[in-house]
């Protein structure tokens, strides 16, 4: 038995809480293909090392996660356009001679999941509304401009961030100061939020929503909790709600098929091994 065993895995600091592992596990498994993925706690001192070392270790990718992913864009010898708009890398190639190519599949995935969760929306039914100026805010501008939305409204508490977005990523998007933030929400299609607010072990999300209506699909990139409070909100007042987890699960999909040959389902079950039910 001479066949080399592909190995994939997912680098970050700290990474014990990563649920990308019980993700390809589980692809793994149901598709009863040979492979493993690693959770790989590295500091920012040894990324470069790490990443040079691991194609001669036999694997042939990994994922990055925080706090890594603008160092493992500037390390790659070869970057896609989407990484190179987005300014980050969660998804590394290793090819045969050990070079290294960075994607950035974030934006691919939260499309992904809002096409699967809310399958009636449309970047025509009207203004989308996002909270947070950050990485994840990033992949998701990209995707949602690509997709042809036209009129996005854009928050942030540091107001400044949201400014070099607008500045980067052009004039379909106007920046509300965070204090007004809740005003953004009124007449608007899709409201996405993209900030740490509402996850656990982190600050509330405050921001005034008072003006959901039922025919708005609200979308939040958290997926612990999985139903955040924002969720609650929008769902009580009739609206459309796709959680974050399949944001994860979906971003996942193409790393994984590049280093082991087979686009992975995802299903009910993929959901539940996910979250370990």
């Amino acid at each position: 038995m001479t066949e080399k065993i592909p190995l994939a895995g997912v680098i970050g600091s700290p990474i014990a809480h990563s649920r990308s592992p019980a993700l390809h596990r589980h692809w793994l498994e149901s598709l009863g293909l040979q492979g493993h993925y690693i959770p790989m706690d590295v500091s920012h001192e040894n990324l470069a090392e790490v990443l040079r070392v691991l194609p001669k270790m036999g694997f042939v990718g990994c994922n990055i996660t925080i706090p890594h992913k603008v160092a493992a864009l500037n390390l790659a010898d070869a970057v896609s356009d989407r990484a190179a708009l987005i300014g980050s890398a969660n998804t590394l190639i290793f090819r045969d001679d050990g070079s290294i190519y960075a994607d950035n599949t974030d934006g691919y995935g939260f499309i992904a999941n809002l096409r699967a969760g809310a399958p009636d929306w449309s970047p025509q039914d009207g203004p989308v509304v996002i909270f947070g100026a950050g990485g994840a805010c990033r992949a998701v501008l990209a995707s949602l401009i690509e997709a042809g939305c036209t009129d996005i409204r854009l928050a942030n508490r540091s107001r400044p961030r949201a400014e070099a977005l607008r500045t980067e990523f052009g004039p379909k998007i106007t920046v509300y100061d965070w204090v007004l933030a809740g005003s953004m929400i009124e007449g608007a299609a899709l409201i996405v939020n993209t900030t740490s607010l509402g996850m656990v072990g982190k600050a509330e999300f405050k921001v005034p929503l008072d003006a959901l209506a039922p025919d708005m699909v609200v979308t939040d990139i958290v997926y612990t909790p999985l139903d955040t409070e924002l969720l609650k909100t929008a769902a009580a007042k009739g609206c459309t709600t796709v959680d974050g987890l399949g944001m994860l699960i979906h971003q996942g999909a193409p790393g994984f098929e590049r280093w082991f040959g087979q686009r992975p389902p995802v299903t009910d079950q993929t959901r539940a091994a996910v979250m370990g039910w």
